[in-house]
């Protein structure tokens, strides 16, 4: 599953007129290169939530074949659910097996593997390095297990992979934060996770998305 139904306040004014994932990072719409890497990796069936202009979304991507991939389409309100509500909102479409979900407004070259969720957990977090926007962190990471306190503290990627059993109690339809549910796994020792130390990019303002753009350039 992909995440595409934020507005991306802090992306406008370049979001007033196309939504976020679709904004290009060196000549293709970011949301692009994640089903470029899914389909190298061997994914067939892709699921999209959108809410703000996810007509535009649909008509760009259609249903998947140019990539090899079949695409499926969650639509959410004006407003969107939060991440978890989205994904709850979408769990008929992703089945009863462990998913993977990436950010849509996110660019990194971390190899997507939807097998390394362990067997008793709900969920495996991939981590990156504090960024200047995040110097805290977000979860501790230690001998492979992902805690909400401790240390060493990292930034949570925006990509997991995910049992739909942790988005049991979310009511389909009713929006829902994710962290919640994350720190409850954690507290359970259900949560696995792994430092993903290469490119990593928060595409959260125009600043961030130019610098990308002229670093992706330049390679």
């Amino acid at each position: 599953m992909i995440l595409a139904a934020g507005r991306g306040e802090r992306m406008r004014p370049l979001t007033d007129t196309c939504p976020k994932p679709l904004l290009p990072v060196a000549g293709k719409p970011l949301i692009v290169w994640h089903l470029e890497r899914l389909a190298r990796c061997g994914f067939r069936e892709v699921v999209i939530n959108h809410a703000h202009l996810g007509d535009q979304i649909e008509a760009l991507l259609g249903d998947g074949a140019a990539w090899g991939l079949s695409i499926q389409y969650s639509r959410e309100p004006q407003g969107a659910l939060e991440t978890a509500g989205g994904i709850a909102n979408a769990l008929a479409q992703l089945g009863d097996d462990p998913f993977l979900v990436i950010n849509g407004d996110i660019f990194c070259d971390w190899t997507p593997d939807a097998s390394r969720l362990g067997a008793n957990d709900l969920a495996h977090l991939v981590l990156v390095d504090n960024p200047e926007h995040n110097t805290k962190g977000d979860f501790a990471l230690a001998n492979g297990r992902v805690q909400a306190t401790g240390a060493p503290q990292f930034t949570f990627a925006g990509i997991g992979i995910y049992r739909p059993e942790l988005f049991a109690s979310i009511e389909s339809g009713r929006p829902a934060k994710l962290a919640p549910l994350l720190r409850d796994a954690m507290t359970a020792n259900k949560v696995s996770g792994e430092h993903h130390a290469s490119r990593w990019t928060d595409v959260g303002t125009p600043t961030r998305l130019a610098e990308l753009d002229a670093e992706i350039r330049s390679l």
